[in-house]
């Protein structure tokens, strides 16, 4: 399962949730702490909507978008549940 997301370095706290309207249509909105230095911030995003999803971060990979803010993320395993928790965070 693939996704878009638009991600949030340096905020104030780690969050998964809300709709950002973009130019390629509708992504998740990713917030993390980490800033967007030597991969920090991707790193805190697997991890971050690992824990939203039910799944391990490593099940979570970037394919698209690796040094901006815009992502495309894939889900390689497919768990019970995962598009339905997806769908509750947009």
């Amino acid at each position: 399962m693939r996704f878009a997301i638009r991600v949030k370095p340096g905020s104030r706290r780690d969050r998964v949730g809300g709709t950002w309207e973009g130019s390629r249509g509708r992504a998740l909105v990713v917030a993390v702490r980490a800033p967007a230095v030597e991969g920090r911030a991707n790193e805190a995003v697997r991890k971050v909507l690992a824990a939203a999803l039910g799944v391990r971060a490593r099940d979570l990979v970037v394919v698209q978008g690796e040094r901006g803010r815009d992502k495309l993320i894939e889900l390689t395993s497919d768990p019970p549940g995962a598009a339905e928790r997806l769908a509750s965070l947009f």
